[in-house]
């Protein structure tokens, strides 16, 4: 991790979403042929064909689409603290995950162009002493925003190293001061289906809902970014504000919130309701244990060709392994 404060393509076929394979969100939640439920799912980003993932092809940064800005702004760091370098702005901003948008990997910077996000708002409610509303604006002044070098481990088991700006949830969380029976915290995406066509499908119940627990959410890693490359956040990047946590998959950093609750009871997260056999509360990245439809042994870095073996928490261990003391990882993935 590196943090640093601030004052004030073309993508393989086996890592593009397949087409659905279901006639009915029922068939598909009663788990009615697994395997082919197995193609559908897809918790961040490119998916893979399935086991023989291993043996996809990669394809260089330089040839990544550029559907969004060149002229980006420039990170203080040039590589994570284990040495490997940025992946460029033009990767970051046009290979992304947003099903609120639209599920083509390569589409989301295009359909979610223009999308408003002033002004933003968000609620905080539920087991604090200081409910509130902050406007983005207030936060954005109230807490000095750091630069923190990242990397994300996606689930379907491809990576980036990003740059990211804001600043630790701990800060926000600490103002509106929990109470001692608050055990999770459950985040919320914005609802708004007239602008994110994504949200009329009826795969999924939306509004997109995360949780973590107030450990997790206490921990200096666990960041609200608001940018990356000293820029404000794009919408494809879940603009105005979004939720990173650096040692889990990469599907449990809600983008674009508008509601964090304290609450005693533990969120059903979006994923958990869709495919419970497939994603649980914790998604820490865990080399050990594997998706039901592939290894999570190792990982592909975006831009590079060959895949690299997958450290346990992302390479965090040292800051959050004490977080899941007693904890079996195996049963509690």
């Amino acid at each position: 991790m590196l943090i640093k404060t601030k004052k004030g393509l073309e993508i393989p076929s086996s890592e593009i979403t397949p087409k659905y394979l279901y006639e009915s969100r029922r068939q598909f939640m009663k788990g009615v042929a697994t395997l082919a439920a197995g193609s559908l799912l897809a918790a961040c980003s490119p998916q893979f064909g399935g086991a023989g993932a291993e043996e996809e092809t990669a394809v260089s940064s330089d040839q990544s689409t550029t559907q969004s800005t060149n002229t980006a702004g420039k990170a203080n760091a040039t590589a994570d603290e284990l040495g490997d370098p940025l992946n460029s702005y033009q990767d970051i901003t046009n290979f992304n995950n947003y099903y609120e948008f639209t599920q083509d990997k390569q589409g989301v910077a295009s359909a979610a162009a223009g999308y408003q996000t002033t002004p933003w708002e968000v609620e905080i409610s539920g087991m604090v002493n200081n409910p509130g509303v902050f406007g983005v604006e207030d936060l954005l002044s109230q807490f000095d925003q750091e630069e923190r070098v990242y990397r994300l481990r996606c689930v379907e088991g491809w990576s980036m190293v990003i740059p990211w700006n804001g600043f630790p949830l701990r800060k926000l969380l600490e103002l509106v001061e929990p109470t001692s029976t608050a055990k999770y915290v459950r985040f919320e995406t914005v609802y708004d289906p007239d602008n994110m066509p994504g949200q009329k499908s009826p795969w999924f119940t939306w509004p997109y809902v995360e949780g973590l627990t107030v450990d997790e959410a206490m921990n200096d890693l666990t960041l609200l970014a608001t940018g990356l490359y000293g820029e404000q956040l794009l919408p494809q990047n879940g603009a105005p504000i979004r939720l990173v946590v650096p040692w889990k998959y990469g599907f449990k950093n809600i983008k674009s919130i508008v509601k964090i609750e304290l609450t005693d009871t533990q969120p059903t997260s979006l994923w958990m309701e869709a495919a419970p056999n497939e994603y649980g509360f914790y998604a820490n990245v865990n080399p050990n244990v594997d998706h039901p439809r592939w290894s999570q042994a190792t990982e592909r870095r975006i831009g590079e060709l060959s895949r690299r073996p997958t450290l346990m928490f992302n390479g965090y261990e040292e800051q959050v392994a004490n977080l899941y003391e007693g904890i079996d990882l195996q049963e509690n993935f």
